[in-house]
């Protein structure tokens, strides 16, 4: 394939992390906010007709799907100011064929809807699945904040219900378009798969969308006033994400790798963290977990059921950093459940929703309920931020084969803005190898950045990036240098997609430990430095 076949159309202007949490890296552990560089690394809306398509796709269906005509259009280009037009809707996930609600505030006089379901299509990157009539618009009252925990609360009654009869399963963005050109925005939303046997499971991580969406003015990270003083206790999916015209971090973090693994035509089901949650029998038979760009928030039932189903044998692959970092518990609000994203962080002990069953909404690797996220990924979130070039330690691992890659070969601006490593100050998997060591200067902190992977007692193999800009990665097809692709170029890009493919591919195959066991190095890699 040539480049433009590969990599698609030009995306959509991105917003780099880094501006997504400004400021927060200085608040540091003590405000609950990011964790600075330490050593310890702390038809209608109402009816629309049934489109083909079965409700529970065979193995083949990715590709399928795939080889229907994109829709290139579906970006937003016209945003218009924030009141122009806005919404959410009151479910993340719907089995196919379920409706939810659609809760929208506009200036203008009505607004149309338009389901794109985001994946490969040649490039296009979206198929628009369903559109609406023309349907009424009304400006909604603003938003109110609850003055014990700082919820921004929309109040906003339901617009429209839109039926998914027909959608196929995938990740999906609404547009909602102004009837009088004032402005557009996404609403995201995932239609779920039902079973996830012998599939590898793309993973929506709507908990850190929503922990960093500053939509009406806080998140988990900051408030007017910045940092632990007024953000937010707890967040809520009943308002719309400020971030990529709506989108959340979908676009910047997850899109690329769901075109990837949709144009290598894999076995994929969809669903979110808080189906994973939810759902203790979800991921049986699955044959993979993925884990996309930057899925830093997990409730205790989701570690849970993940780690039940690598030892079962489902591999896991982490492509990003600072992965299952924050600990949170969902529960209602008044649209539903499971739609507040409860995470006091160092102000746990004012939580008053912690008790028997319900540990503490901080970090998992802390104190008084710690369990380092590395015994489930083998490495371990280490600092921020970095930008540092990553650096090829065992070019002849499986994980490299078609690379073309030497040893000491380094690809520049790939490791950032957070990064992981193997650290076995921490609970530490065995056997474990180091295929990256990638040497940072963390706030004159010096470090490392590793890609590993280990293999499991029950068979699963489990790949860890190591850093946040994997995803970001697979676009990279160009000269770099620009602050949109953190300066990486082609050079990255074409590694980091062979990389990908190599693990997407094995571990939809079964059991990668028992295909590829491990071979531990971490003792000569780390007595190299």
């Amino acid at each position: 394939m040539t480049t433009a076949e590969q990599h698609g159309p030009a995306r959509p202007a991105r917003r780099r992390f880094l501006g997504l949490a400004a400021g927060a890296a200085a608040v540091g552990a003590a405000t609950g906010g990011l964790t600075a560089c330490a050593p310890d690394g702390t038809g209608s809306a109402d009816g629309a007709p049934a489109a083909s398509g079965p409700a529970r796709p065979a193995p083949s269906a990715t590709r399928a799907e795939n080889e229907l005509p994109g829709d290139a259009d579906w970006a937003v280009t016209r945003p218009g100011p924030a009141e122009a037009i806005e919404g959410f809707a009151d479910r993340v996930s719907v089995l196919p064929g379920e409706s939810f609600g659609l809760h929208v505030s506009t200036t203008a006089p009505a607004f149309r809807v338009r389901a794109y379901r985001m994946g490969w299509y040649g490039g296009a990157r979206a198929r628009l699945v369903w559109q609406s009539e023309p349907l009424p618009g009304a400006r909604r009252p603003a938003a109110t904040v609850d003055p014990g925990t700082r919820t921004v609360r929309t109040g906003w009654p339901r617009t429209a219900t839109v039926q998914t009869r027909g959608w196929p399963e995938g990740c999906y963005l609404l547009r909602l378009d102004a009837e009088d050109g004032s402005g557009q925005r996404f609403v995201p939303i995932t239609v779920r798969s039902r079973s996830t046997a012998g599939r590898s499971v793309v993973v929506n991580a709507v908990a850190t969308w929503q922990a960093y969406n500053e939509w009406g003015g806080y998140n988990l990270y900051n408030g007017p006033s910045g940092g632990l003083a007024s953000r937010s206790l707890q967040v809520t999916f009943d308002r719309p994400y400020r971030y990529d015209d709506g989108a959340g971090l979908f676009l910047v973090y997850e899109a690329p790798l769901i075109a990837l693994a949709e144009r290598l035509g894999l076995p994929l089901a969809y669903a979110t963290n808080v189906d994973l949650a939810r759902d203790p029998q979800l991921l049986r038979g699955a044959a993979a977990v993925l884990s996309l760009g930057h899925d830093e928030y997990w409730s205790q039932e989701q570690r849970r059921h993940v780690e039940a189903a690598r030892d079962a044998g489902t591999n896991l692959a982490v492509l990003g950093a600072n992965c299952c970092f924050r600990r949170v518990r969902f529960e209602p609000s008044e649209l539903g459940e499971d739609r507040t994203v409860v995470c006091y962080k160092a102000a746990w002990k004012d939580d008053p929703g912690r008790g028997p069953g319900r540990p503490a909404t901080n970090d998992f690797r802390d104190a008084p309920d710690a369990d380092p996220e590395s015994s489930l990924l083998g490495v371990i979130y280490d600092g921020y931020p970095v930008d540092a070039p990553y650096v090829v330690t065992s070019p002849g691992h499986w994980l490299f084969e078609g690379t073309g890659v030497k040893a000491g070969d380094a690809f520049p601006h790939l490791v950032g803005v957070e990064y992981d490593r193997v650290n076995t100050g921490f609970p530490t998997p065995r056997p474990i190898e180091i295929v990256a060591h990638s040497p940072v200067v963390c706030d004159g902190r010096r470090s490392f950045a590793d890609t590993a992977y280990y293999s499991a007692p029950g068979g699963a193999g489990v790949f860890a990036s190591g850093t946040m800009r994997w995803v970001e990665a697979l676009d990279a097809n160009g000269p770099g240098g620009t602050r949109a692709d953190h300066g990486m170029d082609a050079h990255a890009g074409d590694l980091v997609r062979r990389v990908t493919e190599n693990v997407l591919r094995l571990f939809a195959a079964g059991p990668a430990g028992r295909a590829r066991p491990a071979v531990d190095n971490v003792d000569a890699v780390h007595g190299r430095g």
